[in-house]
């Protein structure tokens, strides 16, 4: 099976809220990220012809900013992947002969996340509104190493508040992204086109 296969059946399960593909997330991307108002919801998707070399980083990326994580994986990666992770990532199984995603064992709550990684999934100028809204005076002259120190040494602010936040405006966000997404499709058809009428010339 493949990531478009596996997707198809995960997609049904997001019940609620909205969900993100492709979210930048540390130095990797999140496959499917589910968004609610109480939670984010990492998944990364591996499908027969996928490797599982970027699982340390991945997962590493993930337990910084995600309350549940999950791999979404076929039978192949199974046995290799399951001493790879802790016991609270979960783990979901697609298989050829059935229609829906079998759940070897649920998401349990990930209790590492942390507060400049999660700002993160924002951009700086986001979270320097934050900031200001929490009375950080000078706040927006920060550039955006100091705003990650700062979130990394300073106790106000609450992990709940940010979390709160970030959810809140990559939810808000959605509507932008596929618009963008839209277009970036429309230009690829496009230029496929253009190379399709250009080849019938030649020939």
């Amino acid at each position: 099976m493949n990531d478009p296969e596996i997707r198809a059946r995960l997609y049904p399960l997001l019940r609620g809220g909205v969900h993100i593909d492709e979210l930048p997330t540390g130095s990797t991307r999140a496959d499917v990220v589910h968004i609610t108002e109480y939670f984010m919801h990492g998944y990364e998707v591996k499908g027969d012809g996928d490797t599982l070399q970027r699982v340390e980083n991945q997962l590493r990326c993930y337990a910084e900013v995600y309350d549940f994580v999950t791999f979404v994986v076929t039978e192949k990666h199974l046995a290799k992947l399951l001493p790879r992770l802790p016991a609270w990532v979960g783990v979901l199984v697609a298989a050829a002969d059935g229609p829906t995603l079998r759940c070897h064992r649920p998401a349990g709550y990930n209790a590492t996340v942390q507060r400049a990684p999660l700002a993160g999934l924002l951009w700086v100028e986001e979270i320097k509104q934050f900031l200001l809204a929490r009375g950080l005076a000078g706040a927006s002259t920060l550039r955006q190493r100091e705003v990650a120190q700062y979130l990394r040494t300073a106790h106000t602010v609450p992990l709940s508040a940010l979390a709160q936040y970030v959810r809140e405006r990559l939810m808000a966000r959605l509507p932008e992204r596929l618009l963008l997404r839209e277009a970036r499709h429309a230009e690829r058809a496009r230029l496929a086109s253009l190379r399709q009428r250009r080849q019938a010339r030649r020939g």
